[in-house]
């Protein structure tokens, strides 16, 4: 018979790599997307960007309630669940029944009931995997599981590629089948194994507060990317403020809140311990470090290199998932590997190590031209790949490691809640650093490439142009060019002009060609930042203290105090044991 943790290892995994490529199949097929329910995405950049963010939105706000409910009532319980809403909301996406605006907003509601389900299982996954296998394996379990979560979202660029190509539906309709099957192999073969605390009454206060703090603050984020009336980006205007003002405010408050309700959702408590805080600090630096670049590589393949190569704008989707493949690779070797070796020499090296080596991809990155050669370019995103998977599997042992049986599941969610934020807030850093740069120069680029083209009747038309559409423009496989000349405005100018002109200014290299030096300066920028954050996360890794498996502490046998600890972290009477222990006898049934 199969050891249950394997039975537990295969099936987190699967939920995993599902919710996973969920998460990013959307992003390379949004073009179809748009186009099967008759909608422009250039034009209605609310329902684009809710489409894209609203999954990951819903699953950052709810990670950490669901954790801290899963520890009252089961993981496993509330795990199944996540899988069985998650293939309702699968279906219901693929069924989605109208067309125009209210076909987007149908789309991005059942998207969010995804996201429920979704953060049901990234909240419990880690968890479960941490009850099932002893202190010495789960550094390998883990970085199996971590290693699905990633490379899922790799192949969701992929797999959304093939399937855009039929029809848009197939892209949620293919999670309905894994998900069922998911849904019923959870129900028969998952075991409880977690301590539950009973008779806990739920953090209501808590749970409001951090969950309306962190919606107006990535609701806040999205807008932001929004053009304004008098700017490139929606940052200065009064919505944006008050979303991120009223959001900021309100997270200010919530650990203040935590302090004083008997049952928090948010154990603070766990962040007097060395190992879980200096861990969690770490995981958050190297997912706003890294969380961007996967978009930003991609729409420096879409809108440059691959129209510069020959391949269409409608292609581009697809070849741009096939060309970032050496990133998956490069974690899917490196996530088992350094998860085994953690088990064995502690977390700490692996974890520091792979920072380095991330900052240093960063900056191998920013040397390259835009007119790469893509084995220099393959070979840089393996080495990023193998600097990931390095870190994540350790890191994420170490905090599970790091706490009560108890508290695993509050554990697992303040660890993933902090990891999607910190992706979130990346793509909202990068998308920022690079539209900034190309309102400087983007259309003053394009004005003097129309006139050098011999079309300078077209000039003034892009020096107003938005770089927010640009920037979508490629990124979703649409010509920009094409899409800007195909306003009604223009038809009698465009009537005017000799064949041979129209047909090079609508080419595959006219806009590559004009956008690349302003785009290069701009991503530049945005990847010394990745690298600065990769340094921070190196050194909160650094000061994570030596290894440590809560609970198997070594006493001296004469004496109770001589208890041998690593430096900084509590003993049991020093807070999180002590408090645990209380709280175990405070909530038996009498």
């Amino acid at each position: 018979m199969v050891e249950y943790k394997w039975v537990a290892l295969s099936n987190t995994t699967i939920g995993t790599l599902m919710a996973a490529i969920d998460a990013t199949i959307v992003l390379i097929s949004l073009p179809a997307i748009f186009r099967g329910i008759d909608i422009n995405p250039l034009t209605s950049f609310q329902y684009l960007l809710w489409v894209l963010f609203g999954y990951s939105v819903v699953t950052s706000t709810l990670l950490v309630s669901f954790g801290r409910i899963s520890d009252m009532f089961g993981r496993v319980r509330l795990f199944n669940l996540g899988f069985a809403i998650f293939t309702v909301g699968s279906l219901l996406c693929a069924l989605t029944p109208n067309t125009g605006d209210l076909g987007a907003e149908e789309l991005i509601t059942f998207r969010i009931f995804q996201g429920i389900g979704g953060a049901f299982l990234l909240s419990n996954s880690a968890a479960i995997l941490t009850d099932a296998f002893p202190a010495k394996e789960r550094g390998k379990a883990l970085g199996i599981n971590m290693t699905a979560a990633v490379a899922g979202s790799l192949v969701g660029l992929v797999l959304g590629g093939i399937l855009a190509l039929f029809d848009w539906r197939y892209i949620f309709l293919v999670s309905v089948p894994v998900g069922a099957l998911g849904t019923v192999w959870s129900y028969a073969k998952l075991k409880e194994l977690g301590t539950i605390i009973r008779n806990q009454r739920l953090d209501i206060w808590g749970n409001v507060s951090f969950a309306l703090g962190l919606i107006l603050v990535l609701v806040g984020v999205t807008y932001a990317l929004i053009p304004s009336a008098n700017s490139s980006m929606g940052w200065y205007t009064p919505r944006v403020i008050g979303l991120l003002a009223s959001g900021i405010a309100v997270l200010i408050a919530f650990p203040f809140i935590e302090t004083k309700v008997p049952n928090p959702m948010f154990r603070l408590d766990l962040f007097k311990n060395r190992m879980f805080s200096a861990a969690n600090i770490a995981g958050l630096f190297a997912s706003v470090g890294r969380g961007g670049v996967q978009i930003m590589l991609i729409i420096l393949l879409q809108g440059i290199w691959l129209p510069l190569h020959g391949i269409s704008y409608h292609a581009t989707p697809f070849w741009a998932g096939i060309y970032m493949l050496p990133m998956i690779a490069g974690f899917a070797i490196m996530g088992p590997l350094s998860g085994y070796l953690s088990d064995k020499y502690g977390a700490k090296l692996f974890a520091t190590l792979a920072m380095i080596i991330t900052a240093a991809s960063f900056i191998a990155l920013s040397f390259l031209p835009y007119d790469f050669s893509y084995p220099s370019f393959g070979i840089i995103i393996f080495v990023m790949g193998l600097g990931s998977g390095m870190f994540v599997a350790p890191n994420t042992a170490s905090i599970m490691n790091a706490v009560p049986k108890e508290h695993r599941g509050s554990a697992s969610g303040m660890r993933a809640t902090l990891q999607n934020s910190g992706q979130t807030v990346s793509i909202a850093i990068f998308f920022t650093v690079i539209i900034t740069g190309l309102s400087k120069s983007l259309p003053t680029a394009l004005a003097n490439a129309m006139t050098n083209a011999g079309v300078s009747q077209f000039a003034s038309a892009f020096t107003s142009i938005s770089p927010t559409s640009a920037l979508f423009s490629a990124f979703l496989g649409y010509n920009p060019v094409q899409s800007i000349l195909s306003q009604p405005k223009f038809a009698a100018i465009i009537s005017q002009i000799p064949q041979s002109t129209l047909a090079h200014i609508e080419g595959q290299t006219f806009f590559p060609l004009a956008i690349a030096p302003a785009f290069i300066s701009a991503l530049d920028l945005a990847f010394y930042i990745g690298a600065a954050l990769s340094i921070a996360a190196c050194v909160a890794s650094l000061l994570r203290g030596k290894a440590y498996i809560y609970g198997e502490e070594k006493a001296q046998p004469t004496s109770p105090a001589a208890t041998i600890r690593p430096k900084g972290v509590l003993s049991a009477s020093e807070g999180v044991a002590s408090d645990t222990a209380s709280q175990i006898v405070r909530d038996e049934p009498r």
